[in-house]
């Protein structure tokens, strides 16, 4: 396994109180706006399903119905797996969940737990190691990042147009097939900005509240190193960063100091957190953020490295939901599971884009937190 993205850490330097950076490469940071823009996304998180995903109402129940059985199901089913497991993949449009498994004499074992089966060679566990061996190398220059692709059991380097990833590739030691190269035009950047989506400031800046935990909240960890200050969006709560680790991780722990009550909720949304179980590769997830509100898409790849160009950050989780300076830190939720707080991206809710977020699970068990949940 690896080891937790936040203990593994090196540096606890953050940048940005709320600065944006633009997505083109080397272009002047900009300060995020002292109040949350206007959103024109939707109000719920059923409604950003259905817009987003192109659901009907009732096909947005149905979806997270479905993957609630999902996750149940999966749970059952990477039990059975063992040592074989390879990883979890959910379809939205059949609602069918896929485990996949290195060794065939998992099969029998996986199906009977109720999920279908796969053999791949690769498997989780193998396509962390082989991301493990590039983040050891570092990104060159035209490198935008890597993530490890489950389902085509394949590690895919982004680079920029014209760039290469054979000195990547060579100085990994991994054998060359185990990669693919992708050319993109992404640019990621951070997205600095007790209710979930909510609004926060430090200083001069803006970010939004991940999830509510016992004492405070989780957020991410570029927008503020341990002992800013920080302070609810009317002004009546106060708390300050407790832990705050970036880059090599983006999470962060805010501790409320006075005033500041969690609860259960995220901004806009009829349902409650209830936990942080994980959803497979492929399930739906909505973000809320205090710039554009709910968004919602799919759950692309875990364990994405981003070549940010303040400092690379390792084990993101990589979606094609769209985000805005002062989404940042954000709340990830897939039905009522908690999933992670928003890191950064590329794109807008405009035309679209990839955004990552730092999953919620190994921030709690790192500091030793407990999600409000209900």
């Amino acid at each position: 396994m690896r080891p937790s993205p936040v203990i593994s850490a090196i540096g606890t330097g953050a940048l940005a109180f709320g600065l944006a950076f633009s997505v083109t490469p080397g272009a002047t940071a900009a300060v995020v706006p002292a109040e949350p823009a206007a959103s024109g996304g939707s109000a719920t998180m059923l409604e950003a399903l259905e817009r987003d995903l192109g659901l009907t109402p009732l096909g947005a129940e149905a979806l997270l119905e479905a993957q609630e059985s999902a996750f149940e199901t999966d749970t059952e089913a990477t039990e059975a797996a063992g040592d074989a497991y390879g990883g979890s993949l959910f379809d939205p449009e059949t609602q069918e969940l896929t485990v996949l498994v290195t060794d065939a004499a998992a099969v029998d074992a996986v199906e009977a737990a109720g999920a279908e089966a796969t053999v791949v060679s690769y498997g989780t566990e193998g396509l962390a190691q082989v991301v493990d061996e590039l983040d050891a190398v570092g990104a060159p220059e035209g490198v935008v990042g890597w993530y490890p692709d489950v389902e085509r059991d394949t590690v895919v380097i982004q680079v920029t147009e014209g760039a290469s990833a054979d000195g990547l590739i060579e100085a990994s030691g991994v054998d060359a097939s185990a990669f693919e190269v992708q050319e993109t035009v992404e640019a990621p950047r951070l997205l600095a900005e007790i209710v979930g989506g909510e609004a926060y400031y430090m200083g001069g800046g803006r970010c939004s509240i991940g999830f509510a935990v016992q004492g405070g909240f989780v957020t991410a960890g570029h927008c503020g190193t341990a002992g800013t200050t920080a302070e609810s969006s009317d002004g009546t709560g106060s708390g300050v960063f407790e832990e705050s680790v970036f880059p090599g991780s983006d999470g962060a722990y805010v501790a409320a100091t006075s005033n500041w009550t969690g609860t259960n909720r995220v901004e806009g949304s009829s349902s409650t957190v209830s936990g942080s179980t994980q959803a497979p590769i492929g399930s739906a997830v909505c973000r809320s953020g205090s710039t554009t509100g709910w968004h919602c898409g799919t759950i692309e790849a875990r364990g994405q490295t981003v070549s940010y160009p303040e400092g690379t950050v390792e084990d993101l989780t990589r979606t094609d939901v769209c985000a805005e300076p002062g989404d940042s830190g954000g709340s990830f939720i897939s039905g009522s599971q908690a999933q992670g707080v928003t890191s950064g991206g590329s794109g807008d809710c405009t035309s679209g884009g990839t955004t990552y977020y730092q999953e919620v699970g190994p921030l709690l068990s790192s500091w030793g937190l407990s999600l409000v949940t209900g």
